[in-house]
């Protein structure tokens, strides 16, 4: 009776001793595992597509002040370097961006605008886990060919600011990112709603 209750005892400490260690190594394996979280500070590269809308006052010598108002396809890649402080981010932005070809029936013609631009933004972003959101401000440099029934009349170009907020969700060096963005390209309003990926070098 005496061999056949020391083995029940033993029986019973060998998992109460062996759970020790691998209580252990189940806790260093879940402090060393990594945990998804948004990209480090370094240069990152990213691309969206989207659409753009464009509204706009034209004047007519027979019909006065006519409403543009279409939107397209856009289109947009971009490059930048990130600082990540902690919960948040800080951020120097650069890209090109097509709005497309808007086109509305205006007075009996098809009016077109052609615009692309190269812009540059400051951003600055909070972080909360793995999903962030940001704001931006900076400055486009626009050029434009206005069209009627597919020929062009008119090209203007210039720089003027540019603003934009989005949200996004980083996982290791990858994101996934939309955005909205305002230019206010020479009293005509422009606007870009996009979706995107992001990847941080």
């Amino acid at each position: 009776m005496d061999k056949t209750g020391t083995i029940a005892l033993t029986r019973r400490a060998v998992p109460a001793v062996a759970a020790v260690p691998a209580a252990a190594i189940l806790l260093i394996a879940a402090l060393a595992a990594p945990a998804p979280a948004h990209a480090d500070s370094g240069f990152y590269v990213g691309g969206s597509i989207g659409r753009s809308l464009v509204d706009a006052d034209i004047s007519d010598p027979g019909a006065g002040s006519l409403d543009f108002d279409d939107g397209d396809s856009a289109w947009k890649a971009f490059g930048g370097f990130n600082i990540d402080a902690f919960v948040i981010d800080l951020a120097i932005e650069g890209g090109y961006v097509d709005f497309g070809q808007p086109t509305d029936r205006i007075a009996g013609n098809d009016v077109g605008f052609e615009l692309t631009g190269w812009d540059v933004f400051g951003l600055a972003g909070l972080e909360l886990g793995p999903v962030g959101v940001f704001a931006k401000a900076g400055f486009i440099d626009w050029s434009a060919d206005a069209t009627v029934n597919g020929t062009r009349v008119a090209s203007d170009s210039g720089t003027d600011p540019a603003y934009g907020v989005g949200v996004r969700f980083s996982l290791f060096s990858a994101e996934v990112r939309g955005e909205y963005e305002y230019f206010d390209v020479d009293e005509t309003d422009v606007s870009l709603v996009s979706v995107g990926v992001v990847w941080t070098f």
